[in-house]
């Protein structure tokens, strides 16, 4: 399991971390005492007996016991441990003391020794948990993240067959009418397979590849129905070199020429307007509906997949980072999308 960069860099410096910790504790009478008169009377080497007898429990605690799956078997262990350790401690202290005062608080200096080695053992408890509690999250988001990127992977792959094969069928209109301009077509729908297949699998393109791609697309579509729509595409990109994810856009606008394919009449209109300004990408595609309801809305039931699979998409790739909006009007179809990329 890989960690994110803040555990490994924290994990990092834990060691001094603890340093800081324990020369705190080491220093705590110097400065408790600090002004008065004489001062702390104990000298250095009473005060690294002393955090040597701190430190010994607290580290089998936070090392040993605290790791361990079953706990409850080894408490009488660390009872024992640390009433052993208090024990020493005493005895070594004896040193640095008048031995007749110091035999004299025995047991009171014992129990008091127990107590600060429990209190040292909740601080490095609280640690522990902070440390498993954490590391707990940090898998819980990494199943997460693995379990979006197969369900991104999944919405790719339906992408890519249902985009192929609405272009193979304006390829196949264009083939049956024997045109001049097939092997033109052709080559415009290998970019498109190479940008689906190479670039569309991607996490992030560049926006100049996204528009490059939407453009070969709409070109294949405009021979396609060279009399019956009008295309009015604009652009306003302040840095083509935005990364966004591919594919985003292809069905809303796929969607704009199957809603006009079916309607009556020349020189529909499809709008296509792309901007980015700072870190804002908009999107908008307008296409007309008019009275052609019914054919439509079987239609729609087909193209509507693709729509439901990029609104997925966005949710997995854009939480909270995106506003989309479809607005439906007997006359009218508009997509408004907005990204903060």
């Amino acid at each position: 399991m890989s960690y994110d960069p803040l555990y490994l860099k924290t994990k990092k410096i834990e060691p001094i971390i603890h340093l800081v910790f324990w020369s705190m504790v080491f220093f705590f009478p110097y400065i408790k005492y600090f002004g008065r008169e004489g001062g702390y009377s104990m000298s250095f080497a009473h005060e690294f007996n002393a955090l040597f007898f701190y430190m010994v429990p607290s580290y089998v605690v936070y090392l040993w016991f605290l790791p361990l799956k079953n706990k409850k078997k080894y408490i009488p262990l660390i009872f024992l441990i640390f009433i052993g350790n208090a024990l020493i401690h005493y005895y070594a202290d004896a040193t640095f003391h008048n031995e007749e005062g110091h035999e004299h608080h025995r047991w009171r200096t014992i129990l008091s020794s127990l107590v600060t080695y429990l209190s040292f053992s909740l601080v490095f408890f609280t640690v522990h948990s902070i440390k498993k509690m954490y590391a707990k999250q940090l898998e819980l988001d990494m199943v997460k993240q693995e379990k979006e990127r197969a369900e991104l992977k999944a919405l790719k792959a339906q992408v890519n067959p249902h985009f192929l094969f609405n272009t193979l069928n304006t390829i196949y209109a264009n083939t049956l009418k024997k045109d001049d301009k097939a092997p033109d077509l052709i080559l415009k729908l290998s970019n498109n397979f190479r940008y689906v297949l190479h670039e569309g699998q991607k996490e992030r393109v560049t926006i100049y590849q996204e528009i490059e791609h939407l453009k070969d697309y709409i070109s294949l579509q405009k021979e396609r129905l060279t009399n019956k729509i009008e295309v009015i595409f604009s652009e306003d990109i302040d840095n083509p070199k935005k990364q966004i994810a591919p594919l985003l856009l292809i069905p809303f606008v796929e969607n704009a020429f199957k809603y006009t394919s079916v309607l009556k009449g020349k020189k529909h209109t499809i709008k296509i307007r792309l901007k980015i300004q700072d870190n804002d990408f908009s999107f908008y595609c307008e296409n007309p509906r008019l009275d052609a309801q019914k054919e439509i809305e079987t239609n729609w039931e087909e193209s509507g997949i693709g729509i439901k699979n990029t609104q997925n998409r966005l949710q997995l790739l854009y939480p909270d980072q995106y506003k989309l909006s479809i607005e439906e009007s007997e006359a009218l179809f508009k997509v408004m999308l907005s990204i903060a990329i």
